[in-house]
């Protein structure tokens, strides 16, 4: 069967019909749900400000925001699998406002802290989106359209920053307008989940959704696979014991609050592989699997993913700071500049689909990304004053091609490992992404806020796991003729040529 075309797949963009509307629509409720997920972020000074927070306060909420996004994104995927994308994705929304405006009304520390740690669950909602666009296109044109989804999608956390304060002074300028900005947020979202549930369908008519029958955990098809996933959820609870020290350390958590944290996060651990075991015991006792596939494309891409949204998270609030004091530049400056990161994932992560279904090798563009990570960082690990801005400039831009295009090259392969548990395997490759971004970010906690040290570490784990990713099996079908160089598969793209399959 002939491959599409460039033209074709780019149409994607333009186009509000069959599979695409239902990608733009999906794409929009990514896009509200991190709206409404990092809606605190443009307010934080005047939070501050407004609620007398302390700095160590204001560095709980943040983390806060980000914690449970980890197990939801796991928990999110295997519901998922059971009751379908739509009820959960338009749930997701209108629950979303509950939290928010909890938030936005309350002066209480406890309240507020209470109020970011559930809204962390909305950040789950990419794992939802990733399943409902897997079901609507055909396998030769997924990466491309999962690109578009995470990489328009992603740009919600951008617009909340450009947003959202003007919209807020519009209605309420002075003390108190974060209120109605972040309220407003979460309207918005709320009203559009009710739209989405009446806008969409699970899949397209005539075909049925299939999802996974065991409930609680992802069920796999070799003994070594239920102790592999065993082994994954230890980074899950690892990093949600870190971020609990992170916070007792900056004196907001008690000692006894701290250990009561550690004891959740263990009841959490015992309970996932409990989960675990109970839904594989037939696997265990050596009785033929209910669904067979491979794991290992399971454990390489979540780590790939931890690496490339995992330094996308890390550097992309830091990035301001950096330039004004290696470059001296004033905060206005500075942001522009570390902006080069964030708003070449609006064609990065596309790109790094595209090139996916292009390929004759869908795991050769995950290693590009990851060896280009590497390369990159280490380039951004030399940068100091006597270097030109716009050199800076463009080695962060660079870092941030490799990044978000590695990004959508992942996710052009995991929604095609196995169709049935693709919510669950979605949810564990996406929590990946938030532990790599939080163990990234702790790396300037424990050395004194050094960047340098940072870009290196990234550096080093890129080159690790883009060695590992030598075993990284194929799935999905490739565009390009078996056998093809890297030249040919750049020509079959930009030419749009039909190549076999």
């Amino acid at each position: 069967m002939p491959s599409p075309s460039l033209r074709s797949r780019l149409s994607m963009l333009v186009s509000f019909r069959g599979p695409s509307r239902v990608l733009h629509l999906t794409t929009i409720a990514f896009f509200l749900s991190f709206v409404v997920w990092f809606d605190m972020a443009p307010f934080a000074v005047a939070i501050q400000d407004d609620l007398g927070l302390t700095k160590a306060q204001l560095v709980t909420l943040t983390l806060c925001n980000l914690a449970l996004t980890v197990p939801a994104r796991v928990l999110v995927g295997a519901v998922l699998d059971r009751v379908g994308p739509r009820r959960l994705y338009a749930g997701l929304l209108i629950l979303s406002a509950v939290p928010n405006t909890m938030f936005a009304m309350s002066s209480s520390f406890s309240v507020l802290v209470a109020s970011r740690l559930l809204l962390g669950v909305v950040g789950a909602g990419f794992v939802v989106g990733i399943r409902m666009v897997s079901e609507w296109f055909d396998p030769e044109d997924l990466g491309t359209a999962e690109g578009i989804y995470g990489g328009w999608g992603n740009f919600g956390s951008a617009a909340a920053a450009l947003v959202l304060p003007a919209g807020a002074t519009l209605v309420a300028a002075g003390a108190g307008g974060w209120r109605w900005g972040i309220g407003m947020a979460g309207i918005v979202a709320a009203v559009y989940g009710v739209v989405y549930w009446f806008a969409v369908s699970d899949t397209p008519e005539g075909r049925t959704y299939v999802g996974a029958r065991r409930k609680g955990a992802l069920p796999v098809s070799t003994r070594g696979a239920v102790w592999g996933l065993v082994a994954l959820q230890l980074p899950v609870a690892g990093i949600l014991g870190v971020v609990a020290w992170r916070i007792h350390a900056v004196g907001v958590l008690s000692t006894v609050g701290f250990g009561i944290a550690i004891a959740v996060v263990a009841a959490y651990l015992v309970w996932q592989v409990a989960l675990i075991l109970r839904v594989n015991a037939p696997v265990l006792a050596g009785e033929p699997p209910e669904h067979d596939y491979p794991f290992t494309p399971v454990v390489l891409l979540s780590l790939a993913y931890g690496v490339t949204f995992g330094a996308e998270l890390a550097v992309v609030s830091l990035l301001p700071t950096f330039f004004a004091s290696t470059f001296g530049l004033e905060i206005g400056a500075a942001s522009a500049a570390g902006s080069a990161f964030a708003f070449t994932n609006l064609v990065t992560r596309p790109a790094g689909g595209i090139l996916s279904d292009a390929s004759a090798s869908r795991r050769r563009w995950v290693v590009i990304a990851l060896v280009g990570t590497a390369f990159s960082f280490g380039l951004m690990a030399l940068l100091d004053g006597s270097w030109p801005l716009a050199a800076g400039v463009g080695v962060v831009a660079l870092a941030s091609v490799f990044v978000q295009g590695g990004n959508g090259a992942v996710f052009a392969m995991v929604p095609q490992v196995h169709k049935p548990v693709t919510g669950q395997i979605s949810g564990l490759a996406g929590s990946y992404g938030n532990i790599g971004g939080i163990a990234f970010s702790s790396v300037l906690f424990f050395s004194g806020d050094d960047t340098r040290l940072l870009f290196l570490v990234v550096a080093a784990v890129a080159v690790v796991v883009a060695v590992l990713c030598r075993w990284l099996p194929e799935v999905g079908p490739a565009a390009a003729p078996a056998g093809a160089t890297l030249d040919d598969e750049l020509e079959l793209l930009v030419r749009g040529a039909p190549a076999v399959i």
